[in-house]
């Protein structure tokens, strides 16, 4: 499903994001990127999103080399994409279902057709009883699982997370955490960024971060 090979991302002379990565993730698989703030992680998952592009190497997602992409390919790569960020974008002013919705609506889904999905994305993070209520009157563990209904509403064969669980409590940061391996059971590939080393037995694999290379990699039981 995606494979960088011999990838850095240089920003200016002799200043790294990434230096030589070289790794694989298969389709279905649910990984997490460890290591302290800095380390690369969110560069890594830009460069899946076609957000940067490899100073040198290549970037495969699904077949396509990411840093040959025409900037007019790239929404299509994206809708294949469920993208979670640390801050959620979560439109203030529109309801929850409303925030689910729209990106079935920008894709030109029909109303009906988008609130349907919508309705079934929020079902499976159980914020059924939410869909009404506004951003701001619910917690930030359940902002964070609309959040994650609307990166799944289309469908995504690629859910990119970045820190979701950050700042939520350990009650929260599960149920964050379950909701992904939910997507993960089904065939959804999961690629999640986290300091949070509470959350790493509960994945396959873990790969970790060090100044923009990859300084240590291991298995869990899990993946047997």
């Amino acid at each position: 499903m995606i494979e960088f090979q011999h990838v850095s991302k240089e920003y200016s002379r002799d200043v790294f994001a990434l230096r030589d990565i070289s790794l694989t993730i298969a389709d279905g698989e649910l990984i997490f990127l460890a290591g302290p703030s800095g380390a690369g992680k969110s560069t890594l998952l830009k460069m899946i999103a076609g957000v940067e592009r490899p100073s040198s190497g290549t970037v495969m997602v699904n077949g396509q080399d990411i840093g040959k992409l025409k900037a007019g390919s790239l929404p299509y790569l994206r809708r294949k994409l469920g993208l979670i960020l640390q801050g959620q974008g979560l439109l203030l002013d529109r309801s929850v279902l409303a925030n689910v919705m729209l990106p079935m609506i920008v894709v030109g889904a029909s109303v009906s057709e988008a609130e349907t999905r919508a309705r079934a994305a929020l079902e499976k993070v159980d914020l059924s009883d939410k869909t009404g209520a506004f951003p701001l009157t619910l917690s930030g563990g359940e902002q964070q699982r609309v959040a994650i209904a609307r990166a799944i509403v289309n469908r995504p064969q690629i859910i990119l997370a970045d820190e979701p669980t950050a700042f939520l409590d350990r009650e929260n940061a599960n149920k964050v955490l379950c909701a992904l391996k939910a997507f993960q059971s089904a065939g959804i590939t999961c690629i999640i960024s986290s300091h949070d080393e509470q959350l790493f037995d509960q994945v396959s694999r873990v790969i970790y971060l060090s100044e923009g290379a990859i300084s240590d990699a291991w298995t869990s039981s899990l993946a047997a």
